[in-house]
């Protein structure tokens, strides 16, 4: 039977008791989680292997000497840092409720304080009017509906890119979205006018399939399948490339949070 590409624990070498708890480690984790967490876990191993380390042997200090690695040689920020570190102490306990161990060896490990206060940088307000102008003007009218999406609906570009005109409402008498966001938690989001003109002029006159189509017909996903130059917003290209800053497609949500705490 094929395994899931994002369950493969080769990374764990030929320890068959190892690979089976990393497995059971990884399935609790849907899909883009699972992912994003197997990296992180796959560090860890590889680590221990350079150090000629067994995971499932190690103690306290070896997982503390981890962390220094991080910090000092690889000078990861502190909360990337804390992350790695929250996957390798999620591993240690899940071995221990499968009872693989008898105890985590990362239980009493301190990890890096991370303040509260986010260092994401989001556009100003003239930036994201230019930003919206820009995408107006593109010859792709799905970059218009997506900057509209991320920028005032506040969506994930993974929430937004899945969406299909399926998932177009009304309730009471307004247009509405139904999103899945993470943790496959089902989401209905109001569309305001200016958002909801935007994703007709990208669906045009189709009935099925998704809002979002790139340059070549296909499906947006989060990763970049355009050239380089339309490398700033995540697959939007043209006068918007050019328009905006580097970091306008991560930050266009983290924009929108900023501007409705203001507003309230």
């Amino acid at each position: 039977m094929a395994t899931s590409p994002d369950l493969d624990v080769t990374f764990a070498g030929e320890d068959l008791v190892l690979r089976l708890a990393a497995l059971a480690y990884l399935a609790r984790f849907s899909a883009v989680s699972r992912i994003h967490t197997k990296s992180d876990l796959r560090l860890y191993f590889y680590w221990c292997t350079d150090h000629q380390l067994t995971p499932l042997a190690a103690a306290r200090t070896e997982v503390e000497r981890y962390m220094r690695w991080m910090q000092e040689t690889r000078r990861f920020k502190p909360a990337t840092v804390a992350r790695r570190l929250a996957v390798v102490a999620g591993f240690y306990r899940t071995c221990v409720i499968d009872g693989v161990l008898d105890r985590s060896p990362a239980e009493y490990v301190r990890r890096p304080r991370v303040s509260n206060e986010s260092p994401t940088l989001g556009l100003s307000h003239l930036q994201f009017e230019a930003l919206l102008c820009a995408a107006r003007d593109s010859d792709n009218p799905p970059d218009f509906a997506l900057v509209a999406m991320l920028g005032l609906l506040g969506l994930r570009i993974s929430e937004a890119c899945r969406c299909d005109i399926s998932d177009l409402g009304e309730e009471h008498g307004h247009r509405v979205l139904h999103t899945v966001g993470k943790g496959s938690k089902i989401a209905l989001v109001p569309l305001p006018p200016a958002v909801g003109r935007a994703i007709d002029r990208a669906v045009d006159d189709r009935v099925r399939g998704p809002f979002l189509l790139n340059l070549r017909g296909r499906r947006m996903d989060r990763h970049l399948r355009h050239p380089p130059a339309a490398a700033p917003v995540a697959g939007i290209g043209g006068a918007v490339a050019e328009t905006a800053p580097a970091y306008a497609a991560p930050h266009l949500r983290h924009d929108y949070a900023r501007r409705w705490r203001r507003s309230a």
